[in-house]
């Protein structure tokens, strides 16, 4: 009885067995690696250069210099880039909406990045659009003296297709139609933060 008692468990265990290994899903591949930003001049949250903000010597009010932006591990299948610069510390107009410091998109998918001083007008050379809240053109940080610090992230986005969005002529309108129209549309994202607020 206890013999046959054990050759049950036996038969049982490897009757489970075999239906887990029919079971067994094939090994995954290995996952691709993320995406990655770098924006030359400062560590990823640490302060940014006053050179690349509205407080620069010679800046126009409102403007100043970009920094230069490069990103890596572009994910397969990208048509296009979008980039997206703004001050998370700002409410405007006592909304969840903050303040747009750069929006450039239909990046062509075979960029690697941004230079440093990209010249304003709404399009751009490789057929890119850009806009802030200055107007077709980057709007360095420019946070008061008297405050804190200002987080100002830069994002970047890897997108399955180029959009077909016109600038407005509102810098937080053409944000939201470019939100709007790539949903859906997301392959990848990178993000790298810097921190400023203007010399005393």
């Amino acid at each position: 009885m206890r013999a046959g008692f054990a050759g049950l468990i036996v038969a049982l265990s490897a009757i489970s067995l075999a239906a887990q290994q029919r079971g067994a899903a094939p090994a995954a591949a290995p996952a691709a690696p993320p995406m990655t930003m770098t924006v030359a001049g400062f560590p990823d949250g640490g302060q940014i250069p006053v050179r690349f903000s509205q407080a620069a010597e010679g800046a126009a009010p409102g403007e100043g210099t970009s920094p230069a932006i490069t990103w890596t591990n572009v994910p397969a299948g990208t048509q296009s880039f979008f980039l997206n610069m703004h001050d998370i510390d700002v409410a405007r107009n006592k909304t969840s909406d903050d303040q747009a410091h750069w929006v450039v998109w239909n990046i062509p998918p075979t960029a690697t990045g941004l230079p440093e001083g990209v010249a304003k007008g709404s399009q751009r050379p490789d057929g890119s659009y850009q806009i802030s809240a200055t107007g077709p053109v980057y709007r360095g940080p420019g946070a008061p003296a008297t405050g804190p610090m200002h987080h100002y992230m830069f994002e970047v986005y890897a997108l399955d297709t180029k959009l077909d969005v016109q600038p407005a002529a509102d810098a937080f309108e053409t944000r939201a139609n470019v939100f709007k129209a790539m949903q859906g549309h997301i392959l990848g994202k990178a993000v790298y933060g810097g921190l400023f607020k203007r010399p005393q």
